[in-house]
């Protein structure tokens, strides 16, 4: 399904052949990156867990976004609310409207399940470009804290500042 074509930039469905061509990209520019991570969000989606999208800028997946319409984890997991999931474009192709186009088209598929969207965002640097974005398209803290895989880290507990570290953060759509 395509839900933005422009002629330069596509949102559509995540499909069989993204899984690799994005593992690709990413592992080029140095990420840490596995095909498996996109099988499972290709399995959710058949399954009907998950819509999973790709960004395709001339013809290549440069960018992916999943939303769960009824999540199970996480500050809001099992509460009714679409969580966004697993959002980023490649290094070299940001900066051009394209994580805007994914997170717009992500929002406006989970206005259609629910008054509320949240995600969690990493708190290492990495995650600096999407923690100042998500700011700027209001979403705010929920108040639970910092979470570690999956829990939340109880004040002066044991977590690493690695990918498992998340703060969630809602949005009244």
């Amino acid at each position: 399904m395509v839900y933005f074509p422009n002629g330069q930039i596509i949102i559509r469905s995540m499909e069989e052949r993204d899984a690799q061509a994005i593992t690709d990209a990413e592992i080029e520019q140095g990420w840490d990156a596995s095909v498996e991570k996109y099988e499972k969000r290709l399995e959710d989606q058949r399954l009907g867990k998950a819509i999973s999208l790709v960004a395709e800028y001339s013809g290549k997946p440069v960018g992916y976004i999943n939303v769960y319409p009824d999540n199970t984890w996480g500050a809001f997991g099992g509460k009714g609310y679409p969580e966004i999931v697993d959002f980023g474009v490649l290094e070299k192709y940001r900066k051009q409207g394209i994580g805007t186009l994914l997170m717009d088209i992500a929002e406006e598929i989970a206005a259609t399940y629910a008054d509320t969207v949240y995600l969690g965002v990493g708190l290492h640097s990495g995650y600096g470009s999407a923690q100042r974005m998500y700011v700027k398209r209001g979403y705010i803290p929920d108040g639970s804290g910092v979470w570690y895989q999956d829990k939340i880290c109880e004040p002066y507990g044991e977590c690493k500042n690695d990918d498992d570290l998340v703060l969630y953060l809602p949005k009244k759509l």
